[in-house]
């Protein structure tokens, strides 16, 4: 955590005076306790009891001794933990009007400017503009219209790895960024890409900032007005780093698409579409709609591009630790395929396929502690008051790993997901935790599926994944470890990835004619 190296008179007296209302507003207001959590110290709260580092597993302890609803105050922001997925639905689903509200992140939206992230904005008609936008480009049937862009992609992966197999996490990522890139854009990337690059960064910055108590803006919001010289201060010049690659990320390549249509040569995409339907640059709302077409663009390409690198990464090292999960899925992608690549339109026929996608997803989630929400009113729920302004979280890793719903939850088993040779639908689908909650749950799930179901399909297809060789030509043991920040991602690590067979490989090379 950063800290200024001296104390901000005015910044302390104002938490100890709202420090002090908050407290008596909340004994004022209502009769009800505020749900159990550790106790505090004066002023401060709970400041130590947040963890910045995998705080999903810390929360997970915690739900054992307070119960499935965690209270804490740090400087007098409350902060609501969930540990039970019915009350989850019931907050954010059954009362969705007063719990799809974001906290205004100082750090994320004022200094980084992620406000393009419709995700990430306050409930509003920013939001909701943003949002129908985006629903409308990635809803279940016309998600259908980018597969024949997902397949390229993914057969151009399938290649890559053949070449350089040490470099499949960057080929991985390739891949998930260059197929959204042309859907949106138009653009046949290459890698190290700048517009790659650039998301890359973006997103290592905000997997950095998001990370609750990382930054004391967070919780001193007048401290973003701290110029970036002032001693103490890397973390605003950290910032605004981060905010001028924002800006790449978001406007370049629209206004690259907006050359390109007003001198006749831009190729079919998203952004070319949604251009041609702004009004006339006369009209009073043009700046507001070409806003958002913008921000639909850039917030399709980075969340849809990383989402499902992390995910595909997951597979990979759930690959390495199971083995004999390897040779279930690629047992059936031979009896199904008969020598051929997979195809979109081949998931019924992969139950095992379709089971493994599920479990990717609930192992090891990427967003193991949800986006939170922000209750905008105060509520009362189980016998407890929740203030007004209490940020929310859904701990959506309890949820994947309680093991009265998953027997053995640590252990990568699709098994879990099937019934005589079938998807059974009776077990709690992993969709309902990984991809966020009633109004604010993810418009892009439906293309981040297509991504990832095409990927495991393929890579088990045509490769076998083994541990990594030491100077000895011995297999080393694999230590699996994910990272702790608010996308949980596998740390780096090594792996061979060698074709099946002759005939593997002869598929994988001429796979570029079957495009």
């Amino acid at each position: 955590m950063d800290f200024l190296p001296n104390p901000i008179a005015s910044v302390l007296c104002l938490v100890c005076v709202g420090w002090f209302l908050n407290r008596l507003r909340i004994f004022n207001s209502r009769s009800l306790p505020l749900p159990p959590g550790p106790k505090g110290y004066p002023i401060i709260g709970n400041l130590f009891d947040f963890p910045t580092r995998k705080p999903w597993l810390t929360f997970d302890r915690m739900f054992k001794t307070y119960g499935d609803m965690i209270y804490l105050n740090i400087f007098g922001q409350g902060i609501l933990i969930l540990g039970n997925p019915r009350m989850t639905y019931d907050l954010f689903d059954i009362r969705s009007k007063n719990y799809s509200d974001r906290t205004r992140s100082p750090m994320l939206l004022d200094l980084m400017e992620w406000d393009y992230n419709f995700g990430l904005l306050p409930y509003g008609s920013g939001w909701r503009n943003r949002r129908r936008a985006f629903q409308n480009l990635f809803h279940q049937n016309e998600v259908k219209n980018y597969l024949p862009i997902q397949l390229k992609s993914v057969r151009t992966f399938i290649r890559n790895v053949m070449e350089s197999p040490d470099e499949f996490s960057e080929w991985i990522h390739f891949y998930t960024s260059s197929s959204i890139m042309e859907i949106m854009y138009g653009m046949k990337t290459k890698p190290e890409d700048p517009y790659v690059d650039n998301a890359k960064r973006a997103i290592e910055g905000f997997n950095e900032a998001a990370v609750p108590g990382k930054f004391l803006v967070e919780t001193f919001p007048v401290m973003k007005h701290i110029p970036s010289w002032f001693p103490g201060a890397g973390w605003k010049r950290q910032a605004l780093f981060w905010r001028d690659v924002n800006r790449e990320v978001r406007v370049r390549p629209f206004n690259l698409v907006k050359d390109q249509v007003d001198e006749g040569t831009a190729t079919r995409s998203v952004c070319r579409t949604l251009i041609g339907n702004l009004p006339d640059s006369t009209a009073p709302d043009r700046i507001v709609k070409e806003n958002i077409a913008i921000d639909t663009c850039a917030v399709s390409f980075i969340g849809a591009a990383e989402t499902s690198h992390s995910a595909a990464r997951v597979f990979f090292m759930a690959m390495l630790l199971n083995p004999e999960v390897q040779k279930k899925g690629q047992a059936e992608l031979d009896k199904v395929l008969n020598g051929r690549l997979p195809e979109p339109n081949d998931g019924p026929s992969l139950p095992y396929i379709s089971a493994m996608v599920k479990e990717t997803l609930r192992w090891q989630l990427v967003l193991p502690l949800a986006v939170p929400h922000v209750a905008i009113e105060a509520d009362e729920y189980n016998g407890y008051y929740i203030p007004k302004g209490t940020i929310v979280f859904g701990n959506s890793w309890t949820f994947m790993h309680d093991p009265e719903v998953y027997t053995d939850p640590e252990t990568y088993i699709p098994e879990r997901f099937l019934k005589d040779g079938k998807l059974d639908s009776s077990i709690r689908d992993p969709s309902t935790a990984v991809f966020g909650y009633g109004r604010r749950i993810c418009p892009g799930r439906y293309f981040a599926l297509n991504a990832l179901y095409l990927i495991i399909a393929h890579t088990l297809a045509v490769f076998d994944i083994k541990p990594a060789l030491d100077e000895n030509g011995n297999e080393k043991e694999f230590k699996a470890d994910v990272t702790g920040g608010m996308i949980s991602q596998p740390v780096p690590f090594q792996c061979r990835i060698v074709p099946r067979s002759k005939a593997a490989a002869d598929l994988i090379q001429n796979s570029d004619l079957m495009e």
